[in-house]
């Protein structure tokens, strides 16, 4: 196929472009398939034409991200297996006290604040586990709370090096630390937040419902090994802990994630391979 004003490589790139986000789009394949699939042809197009060599394509895959992703991952599904998520959306419950406009609230600054640790796609399951729960719970509608939550994490997820996939690039290219986000966005992601939330809590002022009182729970009553989520907290603060301090203490942010995944397999006892497929 010939574009008028490009030459056959740059054609041939953009198809196999286009190619990938169609079979994305389309759920043809899974996602990751689709990515792999596009990688190869660029590979057959960029070493077939002399763009490339094998070697230098190799060296577009950057080891240091995927390590500080699946690291991170790997931290927050073991402390998500432990129950600390739901048990801190139980007690959320709790401290509303039946008010659905304080439960709301409360929820869309938890999500863009558990957003700043997390990637969009874990912090979004977590949360719309947890609004879903709170919704059942108490009975409300729960559209209202997984949209504006949805919003949320991803105003969130802008505010630190961990918080979204484009920001570790950004970040592991440019030398930044996770201090260094956090001290140029944070300041202006707070009042965005504050702003964004009141928005949606006056947006879905009649979908809210009434003040209702909370019923009697447990909120430890799914802990099924408090070992483990004890554990679990404990690694995580550590791990936010070293994140915000590893530039002074000169440890890479993939490694910080790396050695806190690993401690948290040790710990848990989990099959690993459960967890690399979740």
């Amino acid at each position: 196929m010939k574009i008028e004003g490009m030459d056959t490589v740059s054609a041939s790139f953009i198809m196999i472009y286009l190619l990938t986000l169609l079979l994305i789009a389309t759920d043809m394949v899974p996602m990751s398939v689709a990515a792999l699939i596009g990688a190869l042809f660029a590979l057959w197009i960029g070493t077939g034409y002399g763009i490339f060599s094998y070697e230098e394509a190799l060296g577009f895959v950057d080891i240091r991200l995927i390590g500080l992703l699946i690291g991170t991952m790997v931290v927050m599904e073991v402390a998500y297996r432990s129950g600390l998520f739901r048990l801190i959306a139980l007690y959320i419950i709790r401290f509303a006290g039946g008010d659905s406009y304080k439960l709301f609230i409360i929820l869309c600054i938890a999500s863009a604040a558990v957003s700043m640790f997390l990637s969009d796609s874990t912090a979004l399951l977590l949360i719309a586990a947890a609004a879903t729960t709170i919704s059942r719970i108490m009975d409300y509608d729960p559209v209202p709370y997984i949209v504006s939550t949805s919003i949320m994490i991803n105003l969130g997820g802008t505010s630190t090096l961990i918080g979204s996939v484009g920001n570790m690039i950004i970040g592991l290219s440019a030398g930044l630390s996770f201090a260094d986000f956090i001290s140029y966005l944070t300041p202006c992601e707070l009042i965005l937040w504050i702003l964004t939330t009141l928005t949606l809590c006056w947006f879905y002022r009649r979908r809210l419902g009434e003040k209702k009182p909370v019923p009697e729970f447990d909120p430890w009553e799914g802990i099924k090994d408090k070992r483990l989520l004890f554990w679990s907290a404990f690694l995580l603060l550590g791990f936010l802990g070293l994140f915000t301090l590893h530039d002074k203490l000169k440890i890479p942010p993939e490694s910080v994630a790396l050695g806190c995944a690993i401690i948290a397999l040790a710990v848990s006892r989990i099959d690993s391979a459960d967890i690399f497929r979740s």
